[in-house]
Formats: C-alpha cells, sequence, structure tokens
C-alpha cells in the first residue's frame, strides 16, 4: 500500500463531526509534514500542518483530498 500525498504537498482536510458524523465546518487547507506507520487496520496516516496557523494534527487519508 503506498501513500497518495507527499511530503509538502497541500491539501484539503475535511474535519468529521462526533463519532465519524459529517461536520458542518469546511474543509482547510494543511501541508504534509509527515507519512506516519499505517494503523492497524491498514488506513495510512498523515501529520499535517494548518497553512493559516500553527496547528498540527494526525488524520487518516479518507480524509484529505487535492488542494487545487
Amino acid at each position: 500500500m503506498s501513500y497518495a500525498y507527499k511530503l509538502n504537498e497541500d491539501v484539503r482536510h475535511q474535519p468529521q463531526g462526533p463519532q465519524g458524523r459529517a461536520a458542518i465546518d469546511p474543509a482547510m487547507v494543511y501541508t504534509i509534514v509527515q507519512c506516519m506507520p499505517i494503523e492497524a487496520d491498514g488506513r495510512l496516516r498523515y501529520r499535517i500542518k494548518s497553512k493559516s496557523g500553527n496547528v498540527e494534527r494526525v488524520v487518516t487519508e479518507d480524509q484529505l483530498s487535492y488542494f487545487q
């Protein structure tokens, strides 16, 4: 399994609401800063950093989309 996104690539992160429900907040632009180890269930994870602030988080690949 290979990572879809590369280091320093800009992506959109769609936040999730409680228990995986769709969140009302709009998608925000982040930069990939690290490819994290694959989770036990096979999901790919990334550490991302906000373009508009000093916020970092770890997310799974299914929460990201390409920024254009």
